[in-house]
């Protein structure tokens, strides 16, 4: 049975909750199936397990999780400004509307009422 006092989970935490879930579990998929023996594959499943684990406890009302969300995009911003500059420009615009809706007034309500309880 629900409780009363619980807040409702804002859309946006659910479908980003939901959604780095899916690309950590699909990212990490792809590159254990394209070359499992790579030198890179290591780093890259624990990217995605790091997405994976970030995704669920934002569902849980974990407030340290958005920041890892965060810490997690900022890192592909600087990876991938050694690969190019529109790669960059695009995981920097993500990560300022991600950011904006993981830190905007209705998420940061849900995520003070999700500590007290």
């Amino acid at each position: 049975m629900k409780n009363l006092n619980t807040p409702n989970r804002p859309f946006q935490v659910a479908f980003l909750g939901w959604l780095f879930i899916v690309v950590g579990t699909l990212s990490s998929a792809y590159h254990l199936l394209r070359n499992p023996f790579d030198r890179w594959t290591i780093p890259i499943l624990l990217v995605g397990i790091i997405a994976v684990v970030a995704g669920v406890f934002l569902l849980r009302g974990a407030r340290w999780s958005r920041w890892l969300l965060l810490v997690w995009l900022a890192a592909h911003v600087v990876i991938s400004a050694f690969n190019s500059l529109s790669d960059a420009i695009v995981h920097a615009a993500l990560l300022l509307v991600i950011g904006y809706f993981l830190l905007g007034p209705p998420t940061s309500k849900y995520f003070r009422r999700a500590q007290t309880e």
